[in-house]
């Protein structure tokens, strides 16, 4: 039976669809929101014997057939993920994850595509409200459902569900996802903006989503579909044999500001417990207890020994809740890159390296909406070694990715505009050392490499993640997390701006959500923490350099008028390659009469800029010209004063004198100082020779009355 529910989201309607498609998925959805459709389906089997963990799985892809596309490429189908649709699934599966019971590790698939796309409204959003409501219709223990909303802002105005081109006019691009009681994830990005203005937008945004989570429980009621009701696993029989005496010398254990002395106390303890419990390789205990069981329980009091700590205000590694670790900043490490820094907070630590390039070196990035070209690239790149490990060595996966986006969209804000600053612009975190945290200390590397690179950044932005560990109403906000309370406590609250305000957040939770206050309190403290780390950036270098890196390639802009540009490019091609070949320069020119010269020094690019200039100048009446003799006719001599622009000067303009012949006053190839004196309706050039020799000898009669007073 089809079942459709509908309400209004943004002054539009928004609606969800089922019993139609899919009817052998555990649960399927369609939403729409304007013409843009999203088509959700979950699927739940068995899970795999022995595993400890929830095995959720979540894909989303965009059709290029949804916008009336064919695919890029030679095969003319979908590939690879794009990063687009990697961060859209790690987007639709950071707030759903949460709300699953503990022990429950049964196989979950959440497949999302987008089946239309009217280039006006974004899926992304779409795609985390359809798996909160597939879910709600599949025989799954989830705990939903929830709403997300996406908000933006102009003019200091919130907008909801703002389309692709008030994304790009606005200041503020936010998602927000929570249930009606809480807020569950937050992924935003803005030009500054103020931390009470970031908590208002996303409470705003709490308050609107709320209507999307009731719309959810009525798809269910009228689709005649009752909630899972889920037994528990039965208790752990370890978690009785594991008891205070051994908390407390695990408590004991885990105390130290060394993230390897931590692991191997622990790792002592657990192997002692394991021949204990499991005497001479045993699969089992007297009482049938499993060796997975033990793991699970000693896992357990890992995360109640910190937790614990957490809550008295006793961390791990000493640090009061709202302290940092120290921190380290170097600029300029490696000699022949066009910018450098290394970053360091506590154990973690981040190699930042700045290319600059040309307009050629842009990304090109095409999807539903319209293809665009990216000038800012951040890649993060994060090696088993980073963490002490040996993993096999693939490429980057999709935490590299979505870590990597998420410092490029903080830093992005304060970048130079392109009119100012017309380089293409890659930064390469390079992850050396991982305690916590290592995408803000991406941000921070990449500020300080990019002064190092002389980019005329308009704010030093840096980055911070703020923990959060609760025991019933209580609760402890914490100040730059290490791994472990990353791992057991219950929130990693990424922030990154400038001293102006927020230009990155990110919030991911292990709860089932946070409030206001919370919220509130979290963005202080990291404001607190994001200062403090900028005066110390600031130390390593003030000011972006003056000068780039002498082995950056030099560039040059100016504009031309749009009729010239194929005076500038010439027939096939000629004019713009000879110029190009005579100076070695690289020269692209845009549609709008952007002229870009590239080259390795800045003679070259000079040279090039001459030829540019020389060539697509506009001639003004008045101006004196060098011209070069390129005919000689009976009347005059046709004279080129700029490259494929020729003029007349008229026998009776070549001399002050009576002329009886053109070849009594020049030849062909004579340079001649020519003044222009009129451009007529058919841009037809006059030009006099006979009007300089008048200005050049009344300027050396001035001198002569001048030299004249001065001896007297």
């Amino acid at each position: 039976m089809k079942v459709v529910v509908e309400c209004e989201v943004g002054g539009q309607k928004l609606s969800l669809t089922t019993g139609q498609l899919a009817k052998q998925a555990a649960g399927s959805v369609l939403v729409q929101y304007g013409e843009t459709v999203v088509f959700v389906a979950a699927a739940t089997g068995p899970g795999r014997p022995g595993i400890d963990f929830f095995p959720l799985t979540v894909d989303y892809r965009e059709r290029a057939a949804a916008a009336g596309k064919f695919p890029g490429g030679f095969l003319k189908r979908e590939g690879r993920p794009t990063t687009k649709e990697i961060l859209t699934a790690r987007l639709t599966d950071r707030p759903i994850r949460p709300l699953f019971p503990k022990g429950f590790h049964d196989e979950l698939q959440i497949q999302t595509n987008v089946m239309s796309c009217d280039g006006v409204n974004e899926p992304d959003v779409l795609s985390i409200n359809g798996a909160s409501a597939a879910l709600c219709l599949s025989p799954v223990p989830f705990q939903g459902p929830i709403g997300a909303v996406r908000i933006g802002r102009i003019d200091g105005e919130l907008i909801v569900f703002p389309t692709h081109e008030q994304i790009a006019e606005g200041d503020l691009d936010l998602i927000v996802a929570g249930t009606v009681e809480s807020v569950l994830m937050i992924e935003g990005f803005g030009n500054q903006i103020p931390e009470d203005e970031m908590a208002a937008a996303i409470m705003f945004a709490h308050s609107e989503l709320a209507k999307i989570c009731k719309l959810q429980l009525e798809l269910r009621e009228k689709a005649g579909i009752e909630p899972f009701k889920y037994e528990a696993p039965p208790e752990n029989p370890f978690v009785a044999k594991l008891d205070d005496a051994i908390f407390q010398k695990l408590s004991s254990a885990m105390q130290s500001t060394v993230k390897a002395e931590r692991r191997e106390g622990a790792k002592a303890i657990e192997e002692e417990l394991i021949a204990k419990f499991f005497p001479e390789g045993a699969d089992t205990t007297e009482d049938g207890a499993t060796l997975g069981e033990f793991k699970e329980a000693f896992h357990d009091l890992e995360a109640k020994a910190v937790r614990e700590m957490a809550i008295t205000g006793r961390r791990l590694d000493g640090r009061a809740t709202d302290v940092l670790r120290d921190v380290f900043c170097e600029t300029g490490a490696l000699p022949r890159v066009h910018g450098s820094a290394v970053f360091t907070r506590g154990e973690t630590q981040s190699m930042a390296t700045v290319t600059l390039g040309t307009s050629r070196d842009k990304q090109r990035v095409d999807g539903l909406f319209e293809e665009e070209l990216q000038r800012f690239m951040l890649h993060y790149y994060f090696p088993s070694f980073s963490v002490g490990e040996c993993r096999p060595i693939r490429g980057p996966g999709r935490r590299e990715i979505g870590h990597g986006c998420l410092a490029e969209r903080s830093v992005l804000p304060v970048l130079p505009s392109e009119e100012d600053f017309p380089y293409t612009i890659r930064v390469i975190s390079d992850i050396l050392e991982s305690n916590g945290s290592s995408s803000m200390a991406s941000v921070c590397s990449a500020t300080l490499a990019l002064m190092d690179a002389g980019v005329p950044l308009r704010q030093p932005v840096a980055g911070i993640s703020i923990g959060l560990v609760t025991k019933g109403k209580e609760y402890k906000i914490l100040t730059d997390i290490i791994g472990d309370e990353d791992h057991f406590c219950d929130m990693d609250f990424k922030v990154a701006g400038t001293q102006k305000g927020i230009t990155g957040i990110q919030l991911d939770l292990k709860n089932e959500g946070i409030n206001e206050e919370v919220i509130r309190a979290t963005l202080e403290q990291a404001k607190k923490a994001r200062l403090e780390l900028l005066r110390t950036m600031l130390t390593a270098i003030r000011r972006p350099r003056a000068e780039i890196s002498a082995y950056a390639p030099r560039l040059h802009q100016t504009k031309i008028n749009p009729e010239k540009i194929g005076l500038l490019i010439g027939p096939g091609g000629k004019t713009i390659r000879a110029i190009q070949e005579d100076t070695g320069a690289t020269i692209d020119i845009q549609d709008d009469g952007t002229v870009t010269v590239s080259g390795g020094n800045v003679s070259i690019v000079e040279k090039a800029m001459a030829h540019i200039e020389a060539l697509t100048e506009e001639i003004r009446v008045g101006r004196i010209y060098d011209g070069v003799v390129s005919s000689i006719k009976e009347f005059g001599a046709f004279i080129e004063i700029a490259p494929g622009k020729d003029g007349l000067c008229h026998i009776s303009e070549l001399s002050d004198g009576f002329v009886k012949s053109v070849s009594d006053i020049c030849k062909m190839g004579d340079r001649l100082q020519v003044k222009v004196i009129a451009v007529d309706d058919q841009n037809r050039v006059k030009l006099s020779r006979k009007a300089v020799l008048a200005e050049q000898a009344a300027g050396e009669s001035n001198g002569d009355v001048d030299t004249e007073a001065e001896e007297e």
